[in-house]
């Protein structure tokens, strides 16, 4: 806290008052940046008018309304929601981040992401207009704003594909390319249809060989609640954790862990995973499939379950879905159902067309 530099920006400053916090950016000497800071700090200690807190309420800094926002997401949400947070709200604050909120127009919002469209795709456009309408909305909750830009801007159009989904041969495949210890951890993926993410912090505390079950975490709930939920574990995975956990490292709490260069810091570390990102596209190159990654594991093993006709409810529960609708996404298989839908149309089309050739053969005309 307090006025610090940044290279290539300038000086900023950044304090806290009864549980506010209110930031500066950026000044061309740190005297001015102090001077700033004085002078708002006097502006919030000093007693207001009910009029003239309301006017303040509703004409607050954009950059300072960005700030408590990502202050937020990092203490409710997970690592990957906030990281993806900072890297649009650096965008955002080098267009407005000058600017009182209530400066910023719908047609600024909208001219700022037909602008994006040139250089990105739709769909990643939509993903910006939803954090900056998230962003907006919980200042507006938190009665920070009067007005939300965004509202009114619809999203953008955008082509939807069908999901590929790699076949167990390809996923063997892959699998098969890489070493030994990232083949533990694509079978435990691929086994617990879990998420990168809950993979990736799984701790030896969360394995439970003796009956044979994993408890998964996610911050994927309402809230942003660290919720576990419970994973049987098949005779694979139990070989693996069971392997690792007889050679394990016992100072290390991680099932999956390994040694990085913090940038931060400026030494190794020893750390679970953050992210994986590389690893796919390089197997799926070496095993000349096409390119998948992590997620699809999910999905493949989702649609794997529901064509052995497993009831979608065990699915939701295995997937660790709140909303039914979010599992049927993920599967990709046609079901028995609209296997007899169809195959009832084509028993119907095939009496009519017996019909016809029928009645051609003897001379006749079909009347309707």
């Amino acid at each position: 806290m307090g006025c610090y530099f940044k290279k290539g920006k300038g000086w900023r400053f950044d304090f806290i008052h009864r549980g506010n916090r209110f930031t500066g950016a950026w000044f061309r000497t740190k005297a001015d940046a102090m001077r700033e800071m004085a002078q708002r700090k006097m502006e919030v200690t000093s007693p207001k008018t009910n009029q003239e807190a309301q006017e303040a309420q509703t004409d607050m800094d954009f950059l300072e309304v960005t700030n408590r926002r990502l202050d937020y997401v990092k203490a409710y949400h997970s690592a990957t929601h906030y990281r993806d947070y900072v890297y649009m709200a650096k965008r955002w604050a080098r267009l407005w981040g000058d600017l009182k909120c209530d400066q910023i127009t719908q047609d600024m919002v909208e001219q700022y992401l037909l602008k994006r469209r040139r250089k990105v795709t739709a769909y990643t456009v939509n993903h910006d207009l939803r954090y900056l309408r998230a962003a907006f909305n919980w200042a507006r909750k938190k009665k920070l704003i009067g007005d939300n830009p965004t509202d009114g801007i619809a999203f953008l159009p955008v082509e939807k594909k069908v999901k590929y989904v790699p076949s167990a041969e390809d996923i063997y495949r892959v699998i098969a390319m890489a070493d030994s210890d990232t083949q533990d951890y694509l079978w435990l993926i691929l086994h617990t249809m879990g998420r990168v993410s809950e993979i990736n912090r799984l701790e030896w505390q969360d394995v439970d060989l003796e009956n044979r079950r994993i408890n998964l975490f996610t911050r994927k709930k309402r809230g942003g609640h660290l919720t576990p939920r419970q994973v049987p574990m098949t005779e694979r995975v139990y070989k693996i954790l069971n392997r690792r956990f007889n050679r394990r490292d016992q100072a290390k709490p991680w099932v999956f862990w390994h040694t990085f260069w913090s940038s931060k810091t400026g030494e190794e570390k020893e750390g679970p995973y953050q992210e994986r990102k590389r690893i796919m596209r390089t197997l799926c190159q070496k095993a000349g499939v096409k390119y998948f990654r992590f997620h699809a594991l999910r999905h493949a093993g989702a649609s794997i379950m529901d064509r052995g006709n497993v009831p979608i409810g065990t699915i939701q529960k295995i997937l660790g879905h709140e909303n039914r609708r979010t599992t049927e996404i993920y599967l990709h298989s046609i079901g028995r159902v609209e296997r007899e839908a169809v195959a009832f149309l084509e028993a119907e089309t095939e009496k009519v067309t017996h019909g016809v050739t029928h009645s051609k053969e003897k001379g006749l005309r079909l009347v309707s």
